[in-house]
């Protein structure tokens, strides 16, 4: 679990929630996933904030490349955005963040469900 003394990309964490919320605040929720991925990339942008959109990453069997997993949104090469539009943050998406972090090693890694009740966010780090 993450230490409470010391948040992992602190600053750049919350500039990234910061342009979640502006572009929830605009849109609102019921748009396709892509509607809301676009829409972030452009904030981050306009915040200058580097982030690659669906940043292919390999997967290793036996040292042997056997797939490849696509990150949503991969900011500054730091921080994995896995994003949704869905009723609500479940096991399962959390399942394919922690994923997404073991293929990258990569230490954090921010759901951001563009839900029906508001802007929901949860931060996993390994």
């Amino acid at each position: 679990m993450e230490d409470q003394k010391e948040i992992l990309h602190k600053d750049l964490s919350y500039a990234v929630v910061g342009a979640a919320m502006a572009v929830y605040n605009e849109l609102g929720h019921g748009f396709l996933e892509a509607v809301y991925r676009r829409s972030l990339l452009i904030e981050l942008r306009e915040r200058s904030i580097a982030a690659e959109e669906e940043k292919a990453v390999p997967v290793h069997y036996h040292g042997q490349v056997v797939g490849e997993h696509r990150l949503d949104v991969l900011v500054d090469g730091k921080i994995i955005l896995e994003l949704k539009a869905a009723k609500a943050i479940v096991d399962e998406h959390v399942a394919q963040a922690l994923h997404y972090l073991a293929a990258t090693r990569l230490r954090l890694a921010i759901i951001i469900n563009f839900g029906p009740k508001g802007l929901e966010t949860r931060r996993l780090v390994r």
